[in-house]
Formats: structure tokens, sequence, C-alpha cells
């Protein structure tokens, strides 16, 4: 049985590369029948942040991955299962206990010399770290590139496993993520690129450790569309922020599935059930994927059209004018479905039905106070106040006077909206409302 794990470290807000990792190894698994397990792996207690385990566990289950088995390595932690695995490997003089400081290594498990100088001290406490033999090579086959790589011992460091007493004698993700890896029967382990150094350092703790390796892929970089790793200062967004934006779930799992992944038949649109059932890890792609975020936009405006007018109603009150009458959301959404890209462009479609415009007169074309004052005289003149009574009485004064239609109704709309890209003119002031329509054409011939 295929059985794969998510195990992210609640550091930080869950952000697409998280999403990508956990539906590749959820698809991976269930598309054999196999199992998801969700592991949180929040040993480094310098960086951890609360709130963001039942986000991360939020977002899993929002997304529809159920997983099978739910694991906290701190709690695994306080049994002493890899104290005693660290300890195992001293004493079989693959590890050693390290005294250097802190100030000794720029990041927590690195040293400042790929050879300990604690490794022949023979120190009976300490941070305990993986004592790396010289001239070996340490080779695996990366399921996702499909190939065979390889590294020289000898460029390896000598990497910290278990932390030191006033470090609470936890384990660093080096030590953590194998053994579970092992006790879990992980079969198969997913990650990001950027973890691929730490894979022979693994590779090494499961051999000393008389473990079976599972088989490791490593996901390629999602790239900005400037160039470069995505990132806090190159548009990477957490998935809590798409969300606030306006973009829906169905979409931003749509589109990161295929940042890096891609069926046979170049088909585009999936759901988690589609995605389960056509997955398959000959489709990882070997080049790098952009981030473009008008690709996002395409797949939310598919989306948004899917939905009906009474779910969009819904999914668009919370990014509606504060105060909003819902009724005249639910009048005006069937106007602006398909032209918005997200929820949070609701607003700028269709802000004058809730607030007065600001009406910039110099947006006007040519000839409009005179097509205006005539409007107002004809729509005033107007008993039935619906869509065809308008459109038909407005053309009727423009073939009278020779307008151009295009001029005249955009001069129209920008009086009684304030904008130049609205929702279709005739409609809206079907909805707006006589009085209302009448007020703002009488606001902009002052």
């Amino acid at each position: 049985m295929i059985r794969t794990r998510f195990a992210p470290s609640p550091t930080g807000m869950p952000h697409l590369g998280h999403l990508r990792t956990c539906a590749y190894a959820y698809a991976l698994a269930k598309h054999s029948q196999g199992d998801f397990v969700l592991r949180v792996e929040d040993t480094d207690r310098k960086r951890y942040v609360p709130e963001a385990v039942e986000i991360i566990k939020n977002m899993v289950s929002n997304f529809g991955m159920k997983w099978d088995e739910y694991y906290v390595q701190s709690e695994r932690a306080q049994k002493g299962i890899y104290k005693k695995a660290a300890e195992k490997l001293v004493e079989q003089g693959y590890a050693f206990y390290c005294q250097c400081s802190a100030r000794d290594a720029k990041h927590e498990g690195y040293s400042d010399v790929l050879r300990d100088p604690c490794r022949d001290k023979k120190f009976k406490e300490g941070a305990i770290k993986i004592r790396i033999p010289d001239n070996e090579k340490i080779t695996y086959h990366d399921f996702v590139f499909d190939k065979d790589i390889t590294w020289d011992s000898n460029t390896i460091f000598d990497a910290t496993l278990l932390k030191s007493k006033d470090l609470e004698e936890l384990p660093t993700y080096h030590l953590a993520a194998t053994l579970d890896d092992h006790e879990m029967e992980i079969t198969h382990v997913l990650r990001g690129y950027d973890w691929m150094p730490s894979t022979p350092i693994h590779l090494l703790v499961y051999k000393y450790l008389g473990y079976k390796p599972p088989e490791i892929g490593h996901l390629t970089d999602i790239q900005s569309i400037e160039g470069g790793k995505l990132s806090k200062r190159k548009g990477s967004t957490s998935i809590q922020q798409l969300e606030k934006e306006g973009y829906l779930k169905e979409a931003i799992f749509n589109f990161t599935i295929l940042l890096g992944w891609a069926p046979k038949d170049n088909r585009e649109l999936f759901s988690l059930e589609d995605f389960v059932e056509t997955f398959d890890p000959k489709g990882f792609q070997k080049a790098n994927p952009v981030f473009n975020r008008q690709k996002l936009d395409w797949f939310n405006g598919y989306y948004i059209r899917q939905k009906t007018d009474d779910q969009l109603v819904q999914l668009i009150e919370p990014f509606a004018p504060k105060n909003a009458d819902v009724s005249l959301i639910n009048q005006t959404i069937h106007l602006i479905k398909d032209r918005i890209a997200k929820l949070s462009d609701y607003p700028s479609f269709s802000g004058f039905f809730f607030q007065e415009p600001v009406v910039d007169k110099s947006l006007f074309i040519d000839q409009a106070a005179d097509q205006l004052s005539q409007a107002l005289v004809v729509l005033k003149a107007l008993d039935n106040w619906n869509k065809e009574e308008i459109e038909a009485t407005l053309k009727e004064l423009i073939n009278k006077n020779g307008w151009q239609t295009g001029d005249f109704f955009m001069n129209l709309r920008i009086a009684v909206t304030g904008s130049k890209f609205t929702p279709p003119i005739t409609d809206s002031v079907a909805i707006l409302g006589k009085e209302k329509t009448l007020e703002r054409l009488i606001t902009c011939l002052k």
C-alpha cells in the first residue's frame, strides 16, 4: 500500500507550495487507495506559530483532503523516541556529542565547517550530531525527476540530529522526519526542491538506524513571473490572502496542481476527485513552473461562472460595500457574473448601485450636455421603468438626433455610474430606479 504524508512546519501561513505538496501527496496515495498522513513538524520552537497548526489543518480539510492519520512531532518527542534513536547512533559510532555554542552555527543544525571540531572529543553530553563518513558516494533515485542523484560525502556537513538540554533535547528535521517516516511506514516522500541538500543526511540516518528509505521525490520551484523562486519578496501569497482577495478554493486548487504537473491529454479543469482519478506521477514536470496570476484569474472567472446566482450572492456579500442591501446584490449579480475575475472585483463594477458616484466630467465625449439634457426629458416622461422601455426610448432619441450610439451610451454611463466600465447601462438604470437615475443626470448637468 502506498502511504504518503504532508508534514508542514507551523512557522507561518500556508502558501501555494504547501497546498501543492499536500495535493500531490494526497493524490499519489488515494489514486491507489492508499493512506494519507498529516504530520505537524513543530520541533522548531523558536519559529513556532501556535495558531498556524489549526490553519494548516483547516487548509487541508477545506480543500477536501481527508487525512487517515494525524501526528504532532512535539507530542511524539515527549515519549523520548527521538532521543533514544540519537543516543543509539552515538553508541554505534555514527553520531557524537557536540558542545559548540549556538554562535558556532549560522543556522540551526549547520556547522561553519564540514567536519565538526567536537566529533573526536568523546563528550558525554551536548547536542548530538551525525558523523558523516569520508570518501563515500551517497545515491538515490528521485522519482519526480526520474534520475539518480549522487553526492560526495566529503561535501556534506556533520548535521545536528538532537538539540542540547537547554533546547529541550528536541530533534531536528533530519532525525525527526526520517524516524517518523519509518515508524509511520511512509512509502513515498514528496517535498520541496530546497530540501534536496538534506537528502544525503537523511539517507545516512536511514542506513545507520537500519531502515529502508522511502521513495523520495523533490518538486520543482515555483517561479515568480519576474524570474527567480516565488517568495514573500517576489509575489508569494498565502492561501488565506488569496481567499481574501476573492479567489475561490476551486480555482486556487486547480491552478496550484498544474504548477509542476500535467496530465497526458493537457486537460486543464480538475476537481479534487478528477485529480485523484487522473493522477500519474509520470506527469511531474522537470522545468520550474511560473506563477502566472492571469492564469489564476482565468480559472477563478471560470469557477465564478459555474456558481448559481444564489451561491454567488453568498460568496460576494463579504466583498460588497459596507451595509449593502442583499436584495440589491441579488438583482445585480447576473450583470457582473461574466465580467469579474475575482469576488473582490464586484465593488468596482457595481459600487454605483450602493453609493453616489464621483463623476469626472473630463471623461465625457462631445455633445454630452445636449445628449444628457434630452435623455433627462424622455426618461422623466417614462411611465413604465424597465429595461425594454428605457432602451427603446433612448434608441429613438439617438436616431432622431443622428448621434453615435456608442458615444451617447458612454456619456450616459459616466453620468450615472461615474465609470467607463460597468455592466450594460440600460440594465443598470433599470435596477437603479427612475428617481436615482434622474437625480444623477440633473447633478451632472449643473
